[in-house]
């Protein structure tokens, strides 16, 4: 069997196929995203918000592994902020369509 037909054993190697961006999290950063997923997916409780729960999710794992891949940004994101920046607003004319690189 050669490597590439190969099947993942566990929930990190799952992601890691489905999800480019996922190889810029740490271990630590894999297993809380993957155990988050799974959580989501396995909860009985809200099924009828099952799709904007796992939007939430990996919109929000997305964005953190895009800052870390940039050391400089990464830097940033972390140093401290001071004062009240505002109420953002959507600027007019924008929709909000979902990312479709989520999912490559």
């Amino acid at each position: 069997m050669s490597t590439t037909d190969r099947k993942p054993h566990n929930r990190s190697e799952v992601a890691a196929e489905r999800f480019s961006w996922i190889g810029h999290l740490t271990a630590d950063d894999m297993r809380a995203f993957t155990l988050e997923l799974a959580q989501a997916l396995h909860d009985p409780e809200s099924p009828q918000n099952l799709d904007d729960t796992v939007w939430e999710i990996l919109a929000g794992w997305r964005a953190t592994a895009l800052i870390k891949a940039d050391p400089e940004h990464y830097a940033e994101a972390l140093r401290p902020t001071t004062g009240d920046f505002g109420r953002v607003e959507r600027p007019r004319g924008v929709t909000v369509i979902p990312d479709s690189r989520l999912w490559t």
